[in-house]
């Protein structure tokens, strides 16, 4: 088993509290990614499980063991880190090899289906750097020292380490951080890929909610030390718990508007848009419509004035000010098909909502049809 468990987990440093009352199940085989912005909490929770951090309160499993108190090296886990912290002076081989040398390893028992935790001989370290490569194909490479190879490689490099000592679950910080745009995109795949082949628990921290969107199984969304949602893609993006998620998911993020909402619709400014979520007898609310669920309609009932256009070939952004709304900050973002002739800054007009109207009250920023933590 390699399911990870918080039960009520918090971890203070002094007067701060980094992690607060985390109560998470990450199941067995799972790819769980825990998403938010700098400082939200996911790095010290991912290093609560490696073992680097102390849990304060609560309990920590892994497995049916409660592992509050084992150190880092019973823990069978593997952590991949953001500066993939490779050995300079050895080869790849040799970095790939280091987890085999320095802590027993698990293999398969006598008995062909239990396994037990022993030292590998030489032979059996050869093969397991050669199954690691072939896995990462890194082949080619196994001679060369860190220094020379490009960001990718020296990735993979550190993804093989992890891989090759066949832990129950692998951890990963933020690991994809320092690659270009296009690495990213492929190193992402590649992941995915061998999470399949493997079928072992992953656990990794990101900020970039790309990352999370394209590979997680299931994203725990934390902000401020607190679990604030956890879904599938599909769910923390079709159904945030509240403001923060609704704003952090997707790119651009929701447009928000205070509204008044009566009788089916939320007014906003001059415009009256149709309501999905239950009001729950609430006069005014925060309501929140995604970028692509505007369409331009001559018979739309959003009203807006065009302030840019931002064409960007395969579409176009049109960022627009709800009549009737005022201030900074109030400015909404429509993502269209690509069009035309884009209409002019300046230009009043009505878009369509072809999407649901989603609503969050006012003062704690709570989804009001029933979205919650997960």
């Amino acid at each position: 088993m390699s399911s990870v468990t918080f039960t009520g987990v918090t971890k203070r440093y002094g007067s701060v509290t980094a992690v607060e009352d985390l109560t998470l199940d990450i199941a067995d085989g799972e790819f769980m990614v825990l998403l938010g912005p700098s400082g939200c909490g996911k790095s010290t929770a991912l290093r609560m499980i490696a073992g680097l951090e102390e849990v304060t309160e609560g309990e920590l499993r892994i497995g049916d063991r409660v592992v509050n108190d084992v150190v880092p090296a019973k823990r069978d886990v593997s952590m991949v880190f953001q500066s993939y912290a490779l050995y300079p002076h050895m080869s790849v081989a040799k970095n790939i090899e280091s987890p085999l040398v320095t802590r027993a390893t698990r293999v398969p028992g006598t008995d062909g289906h239990a396994e037990e935790v022993r030292k590998l001989t030489g032979a059996e370290r050869k093969e397991r750097i050669a199954e690691a490569a072939r896995m990462l194909g890194l082949e080619d490479y196994l001679d060369r020292k860190p220094g020379a190879l490009s960001g990718g490689q020296r990735q993979r490099v550190a993804l093989a380490r992890a891989v090759v000592s066949r832990p129950a679950v692998f951890l990963m910080d933020e690991p994809l951080s320092n690659l270009d745009a296009k690495l990213r995109t492929q190193t992402r795949a590649e992941l995915v890929d061998l999470h399949e082949r493997l079928g072992t628990t992953f656990v990794y921290v990101t900020h970039d909610q790309v990352e999370a969107m394209t590979m997680a199984d299931r994203i725990a969304i934390l902000n401020d030390g607190r679990l604030r949602q956890v879904g599938t893609p599909r769910e923390v993006y079709d159904q945030p718990a509240d403001l923060f998620v609704a704003g952090f998911i997707g790119t651009p993020p929701m447009n928000t508007s205070l509204a008044e909402l009566t009788e089916g619709v939320a007014i906003v400014g001059a415009s009256r848009l149709p309501l999905a979520a239950r009001s729950d007898g609430r006069a005014k609310a925060v309501v929140g419509i995604r970028p692509e669920h505007l369409r331009l309609d001559p018979a739309g009932p959003l009203q807006a004035v065009v302030r840019q256009t931002e064409w960007l070939g395969h579409e176009a952004l049109l960022r627009i000010q709800p009549v009737g709304v005022e201030g900074p900050g109030t400015g909404w973002i429509a993502r269209l098909a690509n069009e035309d002739q884009p209409p002019e800054p300046g230009t009043q007009v009505r878009l369509a909502v072809t999407g649901p109207v989603h609503a969050f009250d006012a003062d704690t920023g709570t989804r009001l049809d029933g979205g919650g933590p997960g």
